[in-house]
């Protein structure tokens, strides 16, 4: 039977009802309540309640660091009134259906691995780059977590002396970075411009939203060269709106060839291109991960 798939994010709730190979027979969103925990769990209730019959197990993508044995969210990211939540305990107390969750970025990586881009790897990176930057990290065609949950949260990489959050990798490498490069050679407040006003201007070839460019992929690409020292991934797949920029992708090749020729030995080069799945990437992973780490 179908399952009742949702993608939690800190601006709305996306949900699907998914067949077992992923394929969405309807879907909708609603708001996320960002006010209490009380109001965010009667939104979720409220869209099983209205979906309950035609599904038997729910899966969910969720932000922060979660042990989706258990369903503790035990870091709660753009959720603050999640922290310390069992979800899964939560959901439970109006279900009995299986229930699964998932750190959004690692579901991306999950479906990257299922039937994406990674589906021919058996090593592979995925980095979502957003407000900042999730993903996921696959070993040996499974997921790897960490000690703690944390591995694949790679917003938190230092780029610099880290002090507070002033120098790690989500305001280096992200959508986020992008914009604040770009007002910042502008002399203008970030706030007054988005991603889709800097990539047209880049079209347009201006020469700081360019530099912008250049300024993030430099320091992507330096972060990819790091993480295939250490894991020596087949590939790694860009995700997120920005990623969709073809030329995202060509400026971060030109900088890890430029990396890669400055070396005094031959080391192996890793493959980077895009994520198959866009807006829908959380939801399969999502359902995959149902399979993997349902409770009942």
């Amino acid at each position: 039977m179908n399952k009742l798939v949702y993608d939690i994010g800190g601006s709305s709730i996306k949900y699907a009802i998914m067949s077992d190979e992923a394929i969405v027979i309807e879907r909708g969103s609603e708001n996320t309540p960002l006010d209490s925990f009380e109001n965010f769990i009667a939104v979720v209730k409220k869209i099983y309640d209205c979906h309950k019959d035609k599904v038997d197990g729910i899966a969910i993508s969720a932000p922060g660091t979660i042990d989706p044995k258990s369903g503790l969210i035990l870091a709660p990211g753009a959720l603050s009134f999640n922290y310390k939540v069992n979800l899964i305990d939560k959901i439970h107390e109006f279900t009995t259906y299986p229930v699964s969750i998932e750190n959004d970025g690692k579901c991306a990586a999950l479906a990257e691995s299922w039937i994406g881009n990674l589906s021919n790897c058996k090593s592979g990176i995925v980095m979502v780059l957003g407000t900042g930057i999730g993903g996921g990290i696959i070993l040996d065609g499974k997921l790897w977590s960490g000690s703690h949950f944390f591995a694949g949260e790679f917003s938190y990489l230092a780029q610099g002396e880290i002090t507070g959050f002033e120098n790690v990798f989500a305001l280096k490498g992200s959508a986020t970075a992008l914009i604040m490069e770009f007002a910042k050679a502008k002399e203008i407040d970030f706030q007054t411009v988005d991603g889709k006003k800097v990539f047209e201007l880049i079209v347009a070839e201006d020469e700081h939203a360019i530099s912008a460019l250049k300024k993030v992929a430099h320091n992507l690409a330096l972060e990819m060269y790091n993480l295939q020292c250490i894991f020596d991934p087949e590939k790694i797949c860009i995700g997120g709106g920005i990623s969709q920029q073809p030329f995202l992708i060509e400026e971060i090749k030109k900088e890890l060839d430029t990396i890669y020729s400055k070396l005094p030995f031959e080391v192996p080069h890793v493959i980077v291109e895009n994520c198959k799945f866009y807006n829908d990437s959380n939801l399969i992973g999502a359902l995959r991960n149902y399979e993997l780490n349902k409770k009942l």
